[in-house]
């Protein structure tokens, strides 16, 4: 079956033509219905992603490219966009109970984090640098909306703000490394990019830098940080768990598929700057979230040590390292997810409480969310054999294999330094005296935090299937 517009094949692009026309429905149905159809309008949300996810996986397999080669549907694509459609599709689920007070019944959330998933496949699919700025404003223009949904807190406000202004700021030097590369190659397609990127020239070199320094804000790498910790914390917290997930995947998939496809005989430029940014990020990640004393701004500081660890995979420049890239960035998002959940059902007297020290003693008025966020815990902080062990492991050898001895040794040492707080926290519910019990804890978010723990617990026990679809996913972009 054949699916043209003006000459251009539509097949490779129908997930993403449904997820949109999908979207245009959920907005007008909240727009005719109103606020009272927020409930409707996620639950419909969370069954549009996942059947767009369906869709991906249908199609058929190989390398499917449209629109000249600027979209691509590859096995790596097919990879991170059923990763990042179950992200945003979970974060939805964990969003009920935040949409369900009558001071927030906001349907455009849903339709918000819909019309950002679209942006997403459209830049997991980009096969060149035009295709890579559509989806990149697609998504971020929505985020900066949901950033800011509380419009009665301060914090979101500021949150919004902040990450509409650096995130315009990491849009214009993305477009100026993308002038660049075009002036120097001829051409905005990642093949002709890597026909014509042989001799490594410093015009070339410049345009890299901007344009990895511009992706380098949408994944929370340093030096391009400064924005995640005060958007973590500001931001409601099913939306900080939006931030931590589907997006990250969308910037990871990008900057793999970009260095990788685009600047493949200029490995040793673009080497440099990825092992620097990987071991600032770990560095700072690990050091700054000690301090810490909102467990929303210690996750921000927890997701950029782990880009750093993700980074140190890419660092290799290798099929193993990218595969281990997409094997980390699969375990970070059910980690967090499941840790952003418990943060989630952290509620006295109908209010959330985001303090640290508001952990003390869980495991004696609430022991099964105390055991599932302890093991999520465990499992950041690398500790074997839970998942999140294995995630580095594999990281951590592909950068051994290609020589980058140093960068493993700094990467063991930064994780050393993480697991100090990840067991504070767990230090805090099993040995702190208990504060008052927290409310009940709804079904779905108990559910997510649950099985996200028993992933992270059981992994080690079938792996296999995580391993070999991202191994298939690496191989297809060399």
């Amino acid at each position: 079956m054949t699916f043209e517009i003006a000459g251009y094949q539509l097949l490779p692009v129908l997930p993403e033509l449904l997820l949109l026309t999908g979207g245009m429905v959920l907005l007008m149905i909240g727009a005719y219905g109103g606020q009272r159809t927020t409930g409707l309008v996620t639950g419909l949300a969370v069954l549009l992603l996942g059947a767009t996810g369906a869709a991906v996986l249908m199609l058929p397999a190989g390398r499917l490219e449209t629109f000249g080669g600027s979209f691509v549907l590859d096995d790596f694509a097919r990879f991170m966009k059923v990763l990042a459609l179950g992200a945003s599709a979970i974060t939805l689920i964990l969003s009920r109970e935040f949409l369900s007070d009558p001071s927030r019944r906001i349907f455009e959330f849903a339709v918000l984090v819909v019309l950002s998933s679209a942006g997403m496949m459209v830049l997991i699919s980009a096969g060149d640098l035009i295709m890579v700025y559509l989806g990149l404003e697609l998504m971020s223009l929505a985020l900066y909306v949901v950033a800011a949904s509380n419009r009665e807190d301060p914090k979101s406000n500021e949150a919004g703000m902040k990450y509409f202004v650096l995130g315009a700021l990491s849009s214009g030097m993305l477009l100026y490394g993308a002038s660049l590369v075009y002036g120097f190659t001829g051409t905005v397609s990642f093949a002709g990019i890597a026909a014509a990127a042989k001799d490594g020239s410093v015009g070339l070199v410049f345009g890299l830098v901007f344009l990895l320094a511009g992706l380098c804000f949408k994944v929370s790498a340093v030096p391009f940080h400064m924005w995640t910790p005060d958007v973590y914390e500001g931001a409601p917290t099913p939306v900080t768990a939006f931030f931590a997930s589907a997006p990250k995947v969308a910037g990871v998939a990008v900057f793999v598929r970009v260095v990788l496809t685009a600047f493949p005989d200029v490995l040793q430029q673009w080497q440099q700057i990825v092992v620097f940014v990987a071991i600032a990020s770990m560095a700072l990640g690990s050091f700054g979230a000690i301090g810490q004393k909102n467990i929303k701004r210690l996750m921000a500081y927890s997701a950029i040590a782990h880009i750093g660890f993700a980074l140190v995979g890419l660092s290799a420049g290798t099929a193993e390292g990218a595969q281990g890239v997409l094997v980390y960035i699969a375990i970070y998002v059910v980690m967090t997810l499941g840790g952003f959940s418990v943060i989630l059902a952290m509620r006295r007297n109908g209010q959330a409480v985001e303090q640290i020290s508001d952990f003390a003693g869980l495991s004696r008025t609430n022991p099964q969310l105390a055991f599932f966020f302890g093991m999520l815990m465990f499992s950041l902080a690398g500790i074997p054999p839970l998942a999140g062990f294995f995630a580095k492991f594999y990281v951590f050898l592909a950068a051994v294999k290609a020589g980058l001895i140093a960068l493993a040794v700094i990467g063991v040492i930064t994780s050393v330094v993480g697991a100090y707080y990840y067991l504070a926290i767990v230090k805090v519910m099993y040995f702190d005296p208990p504060k008052t019990a927290i409310d009940p804890v709804r079904f779905e978010v108990g559910g997510v935090a649950a099985a996200a723990g028993l992933l992270n617990l059981l992994y080690f026990v079938y792996p296999g299937p995580l391993v070999s679809a991202a191994g298939v996913a690496a191989k297809s972009l060399f």
